[in-house]
């Protein structure tokens, strides 16, 4: 599955640098993306590759890359032969991905491409990892920002990987981190996991994320559930010990209960109603018994679909313009942002 790149033969006089992003129906913001994106990375003293990887799309987004690509030399279209999930485009952008240093972004404009060249001044003082920490998430609800922290700080604590909180796909990986990460061949993939798994010389930088430009977020509330699911069982055992500890509490207050009910009934003669107490028991132990076969389930699922062995995504297409790199000789230019 993985790939190793060096640079191309057309590109020794200055890194390069690829961008990859994972689409999936976002006809609405490509434009406004593009806008932003490119003219940052014209301003850098940098070679440039813009990896757009079409996770199945309905809406167009695919056609809209393919006609970008015909004035714009740079990018490239990774087009998956439907939806495969965000974890495995990234993985296919990465994948495909030829430059020196990569960065992984999201096309909704929350996290700022004008943050690129901060990101890639950290990166050349000899880092393999800058990492992109929120400092605040603004446009979201209350309820989504507090989830948010409660899971992150949950994930940090219960994994054995030393996952940062508050931090999202936003990053940049040298060459020899992604290389790292393509050796990981995991059919379930928990990419955040994954990228704090390799470790390497990382550099975090703080940022403001932005409301969402345009369009409406693929990620609803029982997405991000089944996210957060993914990645407590995908870097951590703590659940099956959650369900161990809770079985002991609840065989432990059964027998407390039972052996009570014989003292008083021993010592004051006091007769017990069986038919409320049993009910009560009976959907207690009931409950607990259905929530340790879905966490042992969870895991079992797991290593089932990793049995399978299937390819993580399969591609329809790869699309790009003869002159695959863009070259520019400008000065390079400070995102604002101090590493």
């Amino acid at each position: 599955m993985s790939q190793q790149f060096e640079l191309p033969t057309n590109a020794t006089e200055k890194s390069l640098l690829s961008i990859v992003v994972p689409v999936f129906n976002e006809r609405v913001m490509l434009p406004l993306f593009i806008a932003r994106v490119i003219p940052t990375l014209e301003a850098m003293n940098i070679h440039w590759e813009l990896v757009m990887v079409d996770d199945g799309s309905e809406d167009g987004s695919a056609d809209y890359i393919k006609e970008l690509i015909t004035r714009t030399p740079g990018i490239r279209l990774v087009k998956l032969s439907r939806n495969f999930g965000k974890e495995a485009a990234l993985t296919a952008g990465l994948e495909n991905a030829r430059g020196d240093a990569v960065i992984v972004m999201d096309v909704d404009l929350q996290d700022p491409p004008e943050h690129i060249p901060a990101m890639v001044e950290c990166w050349r003082t000899g880092v393999d990892v800058v990492l992109m920490q929120r400092r605040s998430r603004s446009g979201e609800t209350f309820l989504k920002r507090w989830s948010a922290h409660l899971f992150y700080r949950l994930l940090s604590r219960t994994s054995r990987t030393d996952i940062p909180v508050d931090t999202g796909d936003f990053r940049l990986m040298s060459r020899k981190a992604v290389n790292v990460l393509l050796q990981l061949e995991e059919r379930n993939r928990y990419m955040k996991g994954l990228f704090a798994w390799i470790g390497l010389p990382t550099q975090v930088i703080q940022y403001d994320r932005d409301p969402r430009a345009a369009g409406d977020t693929k990620w609803d509330y029982p997405a991000l559930v089944g996210l957060a699911i993914e990645g407590l069982t995908s870097f951590s055992i703590s659940p099956l010990r959650w369900a161990t500890i809770i079985g002991l509490v609840a065989a432990s207050v059964g027998a407390l209960f039972g052996l009570w009910i014989v003292i008083k009934a021993m010592t004051l003669g006091v007769a017990t109603s069986g038919y409320p107490s049993l009910v009560a028991i009976i959907s207690f132990l009931g409950g607990i018994q259905l929530l340790s076969i879905g966490i042992v389930g969870e895991y079992v699922g797991k290593a089932y679909m990793e049995s399978k062995q299937r390819p993580l995504y399969v591609t329809e297409e790869v699309v790009e313009s003869p002159q695959r790199l863009r070259r520019q000789n400008t000065s390079s230019q400070s995102g604002g942002t101090s590493c």
